[in-house]
Formats: structure tokens, sequence, C-alpha cells
């Protein structure tokens, strides 16, 4: 921020009190999230990470001063350069899981084929029924049931020409050009452990 343009003590205050007032969303959420997976609690953490940011660069600018948090996030990605309105985006979700529990898996396989012997032939056999079954959104939502456990997951929001029915099936994960990534939101156990970190001090 150029020297002409510095940030006035009551921005600064004003900053701060966003910070308080995005923790106790984030904790509110937290109290009353709905499964392992609820949005509201992903949205209050972007919510939280994004005041503590502004307020951080206020800090800077105003008193050369800086917080001692910083907040996790993936791996930096370049400016949008993209369309402002564009016509047409894709939506570009990556959940990892552990088999923690096969015999969890085989078991809801069985149920969702019907007891079909093949469903429990072997665990590829088995995700294959169960995502044949159910919604991606319902297995993550569900997932202990599943006997699997969560590892890292992303998700992009990318802008992309208009694209005719299967002309892009052939090779649906081609890679995205970063620049046209309109947002993206990750989940990870590291954010956890970041916390946990701080926490122990």
């Amino acid at each position: 921020m150029s020297d002409d343009v510095q940030p006035s003590v009551a921005e600064v205050r004003a900053a701060v009190a966003a910070v308080k007032a995005a923790l106790d969303r984030h904790l509110e959420a937290i109290e009353n999230r709905i499964g392992d997976d609820d949005p509201a609690v992903y949205e209050a953490f972007e919510a939280l990470a994004s005041a503590a940011e502004s307020y951080d660069e206020l800090l800077y600018d105003t008193y050369d001063e800086v917080t001692p948090f910083e907040v996790p996030s993936g791996e930096a990605m370049p400016e949008y350069g993209g369309p402002a309105d564009p016509e047409a985006f894709s939506v570009l979700i990556r959940r990892d899981y552990v088999v923690a529990e096969p015999d969890r898996l085989f078991a809801q396989a069985r149920r969702a084929g019907d007891g079909e012997s093949a469903a429990d032939a072997s665990v590829s056999a088995a995700l294959g029924v169960v995502f044949g079954e159910y919604e991606p959104d319902e297995v993550a939502q569900r997932h202990k049931e599943f006997g699997l456990e969560e590892g890292d997951s992303t998700l992009w929001v990318a802008a992309v020409e208009p694209a005719e029915p299967g002309e892009w099936l052939d090779a649906p994960f081609d890679e995205v050009d970063p620049q046209l990534v309109l947002c993206r939101f990750d989940m990870s156990a590291v954010f956890d452990d970041e916390v946990g970190a701080l926490d122990a001090d």
C-alpha cells in the first residue's frame, strides 16, 4: 500500500472486530455442524481466513507489525485471468480416502448390490457398486459407515468455454489452466495440526 493511502486507526479496529466476529461465527458453525463435511463450517473457515488476512495486512501497513497466526492454505495459484462473467464453468472435486475397514465397505456393497456375490469380491468391485448406488456427497457424509477414513479434499471452480454434449468425455481430467480457476476450497487435517501446534504453546 502506498504511503499516501495509509489505512486509518479506525480501519484497523474495524478489521480486528471483523476477525472477532468471524471467530464467533466459525465456533458457532462447528458447534452446530451437521456431519463431517458440513459446508457451513468450511464457509466459516474461509470467512475467518479472509478476515484474518485483511487484519494482518492493515496491521502491517499501519504499525509495521504482524500477527503470530498463519492460516494454512493450498498451493498458491496465479491470479485469475479469465473473463469477468464466464459463460460456463466446471466444478472439479478431488476427495481422498483410506480404506480403513474393508469389512464395512464390503457390507455396504452387498446391501447396495442386493446381495450380489461379486460386490465384495475385491475392494475395487465394492467401490464400483457403492459409487454406482450412492452419490459422492452421500459417501463423503457417511464415509465412516463405508469403512473409509477421510484424507485431503479440494474443490476448484474454473471458467470454461461452453461445451457440446460428449465433447470432453474422452479426457475429462486434462490439466486445468490455473489462470481460469475462479475460486478454490481445500480441506485437510493439516489445518487441525497447525491449530493444535498453536494451542500447545
